[in-house]
């Protein structure tokens, strides 16, 4: 399974920056998320210290990475220092904005993940629809869109 799960340990996400870090923790069951105190930069070696103390005291078994992109979708120039710091293991932006935007990129990554596997466990059920179904648009009494009422007879 590619998405959090009740079985997967927690997800830790990073809001990376080059001063500060926002880091925020998955609950163990993957479903909330809840920010971390920043992390003040100092050197890589120290900084990947600090994130690997976290995934060994929250159980971290998935670390995300913000990835920053333009209006337009395309990378940005902090997209290539992410993706350099990510192959390693804006400065007026305080401590609580990092905070809240590494939360609020765990809890949509999050979200998104409960719902993918809720409509899984939907068609799983549901199975293959009956013909003549309301869902294929054909009525009861077989017309196209409805039920027939009895006020046109």
């Amino acid at each position: 399974m590619s998405g959090p799960s009740a079985s997967s340990g927690r997800i830790l996400a990073i809001d990376f920056g080059m001063k500060r870090m926002g880091l925020a923790v998955s609950d163990a069951l993957g479903i909330t998320a809840q920010g971390l105190p920043t992390l003040e930069r100092t050197r890589m070696a120290d900084d990947l210290g600090r994130i690997r103390e976290l995934t060994e005291e929250y159980s971290v078994e998935r670390v995300i990475l913000g990835n920053p992109v333009g209006h337009s979708g395309g990378p940005t120039g902090m997209s290539g220092r992410v993706a350099e710091f990510s192959g390693m293991g804006i400065e007026k932006r305080k401590r609580a904005v990092d905070r809240v935007a590494a939360t609020l990129l765990l809890q949509a990554y999050l979200d998104y993940h409960a719902s993918e596997r809720a409509r899984s466990r939907k068609s799983e059920e549901s199975g293959p629809e009956a013909p003549g179904s309301a869902e294929d648009g054909q009525g009861v009494d077989g017309r196209t869109g409805g039920v027939d009422s009895g006020a046109d007879e």
